[in-house]
């Protein structure tokens, strides 16, 4: 795996499902690196295509750079060969290519590139805050668009006419439209991946436009059901994709739509639900209830 080119990596991200793992706290919300490191190897026993340690659903917005760098260690050590481990870059320019020469420098192979911090930018700011940072690391870097980095069509092909490392385009917005114009203007150029929460419900309309493969939170508490469901997915078992999404899903993204946050505290609460508790989250987000880690629970038997 160390020896395998940027596009290497992600054809193998492509390929499969990936595993986007929570980043553990104790009770005092400082990083739990042993309950980590087990956790990641526990995952390892399942046939992700790739693991991003420290991504959105493993806080990265509440952890500082150096906590960045000891949970991407932590995974890239733990991690089983073969697998690759994708390391987060974000905030500002400086910032995020220092990230991104911190993750290389630990082992990870490969970068998601996440919007800037706060402010909004032209396509031009953009396109050169991503051009920095792919100059800034051998890594193939995939970037993230949602929130206050949305790239147009154009600017993706220019990155990817410009940047040889740009080998992936993550999508969070959930824009067919966008999303088809995009496939349509650069092809099999990148590899596709499906970013929105709960990603599974966006799969099947967006399979057909090149989007092979997604980030799976649910991964982390239902492994073999996540991973049931992008197999139905890919051969085109559609009955049973339907069946799992309202089973399942939907009423799971219901839950979670209870409260902004969700999207991730709802993750660590179905990791305490199956008796692999990863701790609380860190503020600003706040846990489930009492009352919603019940509803949880009662999900999670149907599918386990």
């Amino acid at each position: 795996m160390a020896t395998a080119s940027p596009h290497e990596i992600a054809h193998k991200l492509g390929s499969g499902l990936l595993s986007f793992p929570v980043t553990h706290f104790k009770n005092d919300h400082s990083f739990d690196e042993a309950a980590y490191r087990e956790n990641i190897g526990w995952l390892g026993q399942f046939d992700a295509s790739g693991l991003f340690a420290a991504g959105g659903t493993g806080e990265f917005f509440s952890l500082t750079p150096p906590e960045v760098e000891q949970v991407v260690r932590a995974a890239v050590q733990e991690a089983p060969d073969g697998l690759p481990v994708i390391a987060p870059a974000g905030y500002g320019t400086a910032t995020a290519v220092q990230m991104a020469r911190s993750a290389e420098s630990v082992g990870a192979h490969g970068i998601l590139l996440l919007p800037p911090y706060l402010t909004e930018a032209s396509q031009d700011g953009l396109v050169a805050h991503v051009k920095e940072v792919c100059a800034a690391t051998t890594l193939g870097v995939t970037i993230y668009s949602r929130a206050n980095a949305v790239y147009t069509e154009a600017a993706v092909a220019e990155l990817a006419d410009s940047c040889p490392n740009l080998v992936g385009f993550k999508d969070g917005v959930g824009n067919i439209e966008q999303m088809t114009r995009i496939y349509a203007s650069l092809g099999d150029r990148l590899t596709y991946i499906g970013g929105l929460p709960t990603a599974e419900m966006f799969a099947l309309p967006y399979l057909a436009l090149g989007v092979t493969t997604y980030s799976s939170a649910i991964y982390n508490f239902v492994p073999k059901f996540a991973l049931d469901f992008y197999n139905a997915l890919r051969s085109g078992d559609n009955a049973f994709v339907i069946n799992a999404l309202n089973e399942f899903v939907i009423p799971y993204c219901n839950l979670r739509n209870k409260k902004q946050g969700y999207a991730v505290s709802i993750i660590k609460a179905g990791m305490t639900v199956i008796d692999r508790p990863a701790g609380p989250v860190r503020a600003p987000l706040t846990d489930l209830d009492a009352v919603e880690l019940a509803e949880l629970a009662d999900l999670i038997k149907k599918v386990s």
